[in-house]
């Protein structure tokens, strides 16, 4: 009872900043909803260059995801269970990419995976593999910035779940990787789905690490977000369009997770 009069003893002085604060998030998406061209939303999805986008990034994004998820859960895993010196300081290495400017992040991956980069100039050489400016490019930009929310989501998970049942599975002689597979994998999914949705969403949009590192070359690397900047300056209808459908799967995203975050606040 206390709780509910609590809610309903709202404070002017805070009322009236959070409206403005709900409006100056919600507007600019009411104002891109306005302005979209729905009359002519199929055919421009189905024309050339939005389709080309749409298909680069949802291949790329996927790509992604699958390299974010066998390098991230096990990344993870260490994190969450491993007695490492230092963990907190590798925890801390982890989330750089959340809050570095992705444009960074493209330069370091340049420097690093360009043909004179410390690594690629010996992939170059020995191998003939040249990652910028290509598609690959693309998924490795996408999976370096998309990939600690993956981590995070699933070394939190790991955290939460009950250690009885792995050290139950591990006395019935079940080995390391069969309680990994058979225990601990089954009682992080919910946790593990969240990371995945969450990154696949990350990778879709990413524009800034994508542009340094991999180039704006139509049907090769240019995403949809590079072919919303492009489209500005010469289709800005094609631009609103593309920017709806990013929209969309953000909110999507949102929607498929909501109960995961109320049930987690509740």
């Amino acid at each position: 009872m206390s709780r509910a009069r609590g809610r309903a003893r709202l404070p002017v002085v805070l009322v009236l900043p959070a409206a403005l604060g709900l409006a100056f998030l919600l507007v600019p998406f009411v104002g891109l909803l306005v302005r979209t061209p729905w009359a002519e939303l199929p055919r421009r999805l189905v024309s050339a260059e939005v389709g080309e986008a749409l298909r680069l990034s949802l291949v790329c994004a996927s790509l992604a995801t699958v390299v974010c998820l066998l390098l991230g859960v096990p990344l993870a895993w260490v994190l969450a269970r491993a007695d490492l010196p230092g963990r907190g300081f590798l925890r801390a290495l982890v989330t750089v990419p959340l809050v570095l400017p992705p444009v960074v992040g493209g330069v370091a991956l340049l420097f690093v995976l360009g043909r004179r980069g410390l690594v690629g100039e010996h992939l170059d050489a020995w191998f003939g593999v040249s990652l910028p400016f290509t598609t690959a490019g693309v998924v490795v930009a996408e999976a370096f910035v998309a990939m600690p929310f993956l981590v995070i989501s699933v070394e939190g998970a790991l955290r939460a779940a009950d250690l009885r049942y792995e050290e139950a599975a591990a006395t019935l002689g079940a080995s390391r990787l069969v309680v990994f597979r058979r225990v601990t994998l089954p009682s992080i999914l919910p946790g593990l789905v969240a990371g995945t949705v969450l990154c696949w969403a990350r990778a879709l949009g990413e524009f800034g690490a994508t542009i340094t590192f991999a180039g704006n070359f139509p049907g090769e690397t240019t995403t949809m977000p590079l072919a919303v900047y492009l489209a500005l300056e010469t289709d800005p209808d094609a631009a609103i369009v593309l920017s709806v459908v990013l929209l969309l799967v953000s909110v999507a995203v949102l929607a498929g997770l909501r109960d995961r975050w109320v049930r987690g606040a509740a």
